[in-house]
């Protein structure tokens, strides 16, 4: 087997997902392109030819759809022999994307590829590609299916978490993102998004709302209760665990990552790829780990796939260092770090999607390059990024400096 690097990590800020958003005016193929030609210019990349592009995207259709890996590609104006493909697993698109580069690249494969994701949210709704799950009522009734709001509620009341619990894990992802943008922690992987004219788009993460309090998110209603109740989850909720009295709705837009645009791009390659470039590399994917849980909670694979991917480096979670949890809700990283007895200090240090939004298919590419560029800050060697995903889906990565 073949070591795969990390040689560069490169990352769009996220803008607004909405109508008013910086970047709503741009395409899908517009932030693709802006993240291959960073990556491009700070490597040389095609000075070696690239085999793939693996693109992450959660919802691939209109704008999204059609291979938008390969469309970027060529819409960046990349030599026409690099070709291209998406994947989807819902919230961990992107994070599959950086899994099956690496594992072509160890498989010998492949010597250098770049992956990474796109989403735009204001675009295209989250769920935006259809599918039986919410829309088919057989499905729903034999998987036991609930929307992901209601699983997160579901899961809070579960964990006896309090609604002053998860406000106040959300108004420290809004300081710690604060924290993280006025130090400059971002700056090596920001790619600043101009338009067609050369116009400033954005050059930071839009989403964030520094000082915060958990006293101001208190104030905020409760997001799923009405489809829970109106859209007959709750009786899904109650028919699967029975031991639920009342489902307590804990979860606002205020303690739930928000919905955002945003591209994410690796280089991931061979040690001889890199020596061809003239790079050295930043770090080892050493693992990685898929795994599944039950579609009614969904929301608490993460711990097992973290757990997964140390066993195959013969670690422990004691031994990484720093994690990146997907913040898709409060509750999911408070459950993640109640299960693991990993303490916050070495969770999120940074923030999360619940101050900085989640751009569903490039979300796993930029928390890989967010965990590694603080790794480098704090001279750490090991990590590990995880992201929940729809149907009850969980996806690791470890990843060590060389």
């Amino acid at each position: 087997m073949t070591d795969a690097f990390i040689y560069d990590a490169v990352r769009t800020p996220r803008g607004a997902g909405r109508s008013t958003g910086s970047l709503h005016t741009l395409s899908p193929i517009d932030l693709g392109a802006a993240v291959l030609l960073a990556l491009r210019e700070r490597t040389g990349f095609d000075r070696h030819a690239v085999e793939d592009v693996i693109f992450g995207v959660g919802d691939g259709v209109d704008d999204q759809g059609a291979n938008l890996a390969r469309s970027a590609a060529l819409h960046a104006g990349l030599d026409e022999s690099i070709p291209g493909c998406t994947v989807s697993r819902f919230c961990a698109s992107g994070l599959d994307a950086v899994n099956m580069a690496a594992a072509r690249v160890a498989a010998g494969h492949g010597e250098l590829l770049v992956a990474g994701g796109v989403e735009m949210m204001s675009l295209i709704p989250i769920a935006g590609t259809g599918g039986p799950w919410g829309t088919d009522p057989a499905f729903n009734t034999t998987s036991n299916f609930t929307p992901l709001g209601v699983a997160a509620d579901l899961l809070g009341t579960l964990e006896g978490h309090t609604r002053q619990q998860v406000d106040a894990f959300a108004a420290e992802s809004q300081a710690r993102a604060a924290t993280a943008w006025s130090e400059g922690r971002f700056a090596r992987s920001i790619v600043p998004v101009r338009d067609v004219n050369g116009a400033l788009c954005l050059d930071r993460d839009e989403h964030m709302r520094p000082g915060t309090t958990a006293e101001a998110l208190a104030k905020l209603r409760p997001a799923f209760a009405d489809l829970a109740l109106k859209g007959g989850f709750g009786e899904t909720v109650k028919r699967r665990y029975p031991e639920v009295d009342t489902l307590r709705h804990l979860h606002t837009g205020g303690n739930s990552s928000g919905v955002v645009d945003g591209a994410s791009a690796l280089l991931i390659g061979s040690r001889e790829a890199g020596r061809k470039l003239g790079l050295s590399p930043r770090a080892r994917i050493s693992a990685a780990a898929t795994t599944a849980c039950d579609p009614c909670l969904m929301l608490v694979a993460p711990a097992t796939a973290a757990r997964n991917a140390a066993q195959r480096r013969g670690m422990s979670l004691a031994d990484i260092d720093l994690f990146e949890v997907n913040e898709a809700f409060a509750s999911v990283v408070l459950r993640f770090m109640r299960e693991t007895g990993v303490p916050h200090d070495r969770v999120n240090v940074n923030g999360g999607a619940i101050a900085m939004g989640h751009p569903i298919g490039a979300t796993g590419g930029i928390l890989v390059g967010t965990l590694l560029d603080e790794m480098e800050r704090r001279d750490a060697r090991t990590g590990i990024v995880t992201l929940c995903a729809g149907l009850g889906l969980g996806v690791a990565t470890l990843i060590e400096r060389t």
